[in-house]
């Protein structure tokens, strides 16, 4: 027995201390007006900072509770929130797509309607990865009446020619193409010369006589003496001229009208010849 009041004193007269205001207040019926006497006062004295630790740390504890309930809301809220904003933005995005989709078309729609032939609107749904051959793939093909030998543009300018056909699709070679000529002439003197790819940056300007008028800033268009462009079509803009003090020709740089690179609606349109780019634009390239 001794030794159980030894192990559990501690508890035992911190029980005590709490328990005695609440007997006396039994004994005396919790009659008011009644003034605490010596035992009272160290009663108080001593509890007061037991009460005082545990009311505390009972709010501390409540706190704490409290504390991790609302914090686990708002985070849930703010994962909430954050799906929300992705698929806002990701809304945002396609709306800005198809924004820019139906700019692009309306203007491949005017330009198709302002020009004399008949017009195919395709979109580019291939890139040709091999050097050999820069060209693109497009959805239309012989069961939409594109054929070999048929332009391709944009209102910018000029993309290339109908190389290959299918049912439903057709491969274009691009005017950047290192096989491809294009008849071209300087819109503003009307000299004759030859767009010519080189594979990649800037078509070369050859085949112009030394004593043309031809001016960097000039613009490049089809003369339609090859076979192939109708006259009249963007080619691009000369860059760069080059004159040696012997030979008869001149050299220079065209920047294209289109970028190819981005390419993503074009206009098949006019007459087929039944040559491809290489031999029909090479053929009628120069003067």
């Amino acid at each position: 027995m001794l030794s159980l009041l030894k192990r559990y004193r501690t508890l035992l007269i911190v029980s005590a201390l709490l328990l005695y205001p609440f007997g006396a207040f039994l004994t005396t019926g919790g009659r008011r007006g009644r003034e605490p006497n010596v035992v009272d006062r160290l009663v108080i004295a001593l509890t007061a900072p037991v009460q005082r630790g545990l009311v505390g740390l009972i709010d501390g504890v409540k706190a704490v509770v409290f504390g991790y309930i609302d914090l686990r809301e708002v985070r849930q809220e703010n994962e909430q929130l954050r799906a929300e904003n992705l698929q806002l933005r990701a809304g945002l995005h396609a709306l800005g797509e198809t924004r820019l989709e139906n700019e692009r078309l309306r203007g491949l729609l005017g330009y198709a309607q302002a020009s004399p032939g008949p017009d195919i609107p395709a979109r580019v749904i291939g890139v040709n990865p091999v050097a050999k051959l820069l060209s693109v793939r497009i959805n239309r093909g012989e069961s939409d009446g594109v054929f070999r030998g048929m332009s391709v543009v944009t209102p910018d300018g000029i993309v290339g020619q109908v190389v290959r056909t299918t049912g439903g699709w057709a491969d274009v070679a691009l005017v950047t193409d290192a096989q491809s000529r294009v008849a071209a002439q300087v819109q503003r003197s009307r000299a004759r010369g030859t767009a010519a790819g080189a594979g990649k940056g800037p078509l070369q300007l050859e085949n112009m006589l030394r004593i043309e008028d031809v001016q960097e800033g000039d613009l490049i268009i089809t003369s339609g003496t090859d076979g192939v462009y109708p006259p009249g079509l963007v080619v691009g803009k000369v860059t760069h001229l080059e004159k040696t003090e012997h030979g008869m020709f001149l050299g220079g740089d065209i920047v294209p009208a289109v970028d190819t690179t981005r390419l993503e609606e074009v206009l098949v349109r006019g007459t087929p010849f039944g040559v491809s780019a290489q031999g029909g634009a090479g053929e009628g390239g120069g003067r």
